[in-house]
């Protein structure tokens, strides 16, 4: 059974820092072991508030290697990509820009299958094991309880032979981590935010919260799960 840790902040300015300040301190422990740092963010409106943050902190980025847990199958110069909106915060200034960013390049191919094969290579190729570790994961929380790209109800949450695999939501296809992958990483933190989040949030603790309905209790560790929230969201608890 998983075992969570919850940290609640007043405001959505706090959980900003503060998330900021979590992701910088786990890089700077994770590179005081070994030569580089592999982690997976998430995209969405409430890190990129913290991402922001995170990009003046003056940490070695050119030793951290960056991925996204998904990414939609649209342009990269697309409004609602998450590669576009890395780029204009974490990535938009030094120190932080100096991080190495593996985007999924989606539409460089014919399909989406093609894409997350070509990702997974990718994966594979930088982060080691069967699935590949990364060393952090940072999550979002849907509304309908989805999480990376990893839907209610959808036959992404089956698939346990892959590492990379093609979600559908919102009538979107996508390119997501598989459960596994997500599963394995050594740290793993959701970020959740405002009130639309509650009942889902919620429903992410309860242990008796079927995953088919709400997807983000797939991911399972034997190591504690971090979840910031601010106050709206953690209303329910």
């Amino acid at each position: 059974m998983n075992t969570y840790k919850i940290n609640s902040f007043s405001n959505k300015d706090e959980l900003a820092n503060s998330t900021a300040k979590q992701i910088s301190d786990e890089i700077q422990q994770i590179l005081a072991v070994k030569e580089r740092a592999q982690i997976a963010l998430s995209g969405g409106t409430t890190p990129s508030n913290a991402y922001k943050i995170l990009a003046k902190y003056d940490l070695p980025w050119h030793r951290v290697d960056i991925f996204l847990g998904d990414e939609r199958w649209v342009d990269s110069t697309h409004e609602s990509s998450n590669a576009l909106m890395l780029k204009k915060t974490l990535l938009s200034e030094s120190p932080g820009s100096k991080a190495c960013f593996h985007p999924t390049l989606t539409n460089k191919l014919d399909t989406p299958e093609e894409n997350s094969t070509e990702f997974q290579t990718l994966l594979k190729s930088i982060c080691h094991g069967h699935p590949p570790v990364f060393d952090l994961i940072l999550l979002g929380l849907g509304e309908d309880g989805h999480t990376a790209s990893l839907f209610p109800y959808s036959d992404a949450l089956s698939i346990t032979d892959r590492y990379v695999a093609v979600g559908y939501g919102k009538g979107q296809a996508r390119i997501t981590l598989t459960a596994p992958v997500i599963c394995a990483a050594k740290k793993i933190i959701f970020l959740v935010s405002g009130s639309s989040k509650k009942t889902a949030l919620k429903r992410l603790i309860d242990p008796m919260e079927p995953p088919e309905r709400t997807p983000a209790k797939l991911v399972k560790t034997s190591n504690q799960i971090l979840v910031l929230v601010d106050v709206d969201a953690a209303s329910l608890l």
